[in-house]
């Protein structure tokens, strides 16, 4: 394992599943070799994850198997608890720019509350469908907010690759609203245009 350097800034991925529905292959793909390494690579040094109610298990799991420091974390910081009854909003906040810290990424579930609440915080959001979920419109709502712009559509096969497309949006998310787009470029920010996109009003 190559060690960090002691001047590496933090950097948060937070996972959230929600607070209804269990998604726990989403959280054995993100503490998959390859999401990992691909956490890595993009410069993370945390990941916390709120797993939800039946994934404690498989957290719990990984942790067992793979002690703190051990190559199978690739240097990551990891934790993670069931949910917070106040709000993911503190856990969210998190991974934004603050105090030495350099703006993370949120992976969520497609749930529209808590995709709102990553976006809110202009945090580059990935956004995976629970395929367990039917008649949800979790794709279709995915593959709509990521053809717009607004977020990454992650999938359980290639989470990896959804990492390295999230930093690329946030690139974009500067540039928010795009030139010539009509949209009010008023400073209320990418969360905002999606609000009114999908009906909703503070």
């Amino acid at each position: 394992m190559i060690p960090q350097s002691v001047s590496q800034p933090r950097k948060l991925c937070f996972v959230t599943v929600g607070a209804t529905a269990s998604f726990n292959s989403l959280i054995s793909t993100v503490l998959s070799r390859p999401t990992l390494k691909a956490l890595q690579e993009a410069g993370y040094t945390d990941l916390r994850l709120q797993f939800g109610r039946d994934g404690r298990a498989v957290f719990d799991d990984f942790i067992l198997s793979n002690e703190d420091g051990s190559e199978e974390r690739c240097g990551l910081s990891i934790t993670g608890f069931e949910y917070n009854r106040k709000g993911l909003g503190q856990e969210m906040r998190g991974a934004t720019a603050y105090s030495g810290r350099v703006g993370g990424v949120v992976v969520s579930h497609a749930g529209s509350g808590s995709i709102l609440d990553a976006l809110r915080l202009d945090i580059p959001t990935i956004v995976v469908p629970n395929p367990s979920l039917l008649g949800n419109h979790q794709v279709e709502l995915a593959e709509e907010l990521a053809s717009q712009g607004y977020v990454v559509h992650g999938k359980l096969d290639d989470l990896a690759t959804a990492i390295a497309e999230s930093e690329k949006l946030r690139e974009r998310h500067k540039a928010w609203p795009p030139v010539n787009s009509g949209a009010d470029p008023s400073g209320r920010g990418l969360a905002g245009v999606m609000e009114d996109e999908m009906g909703f009003v503070d």
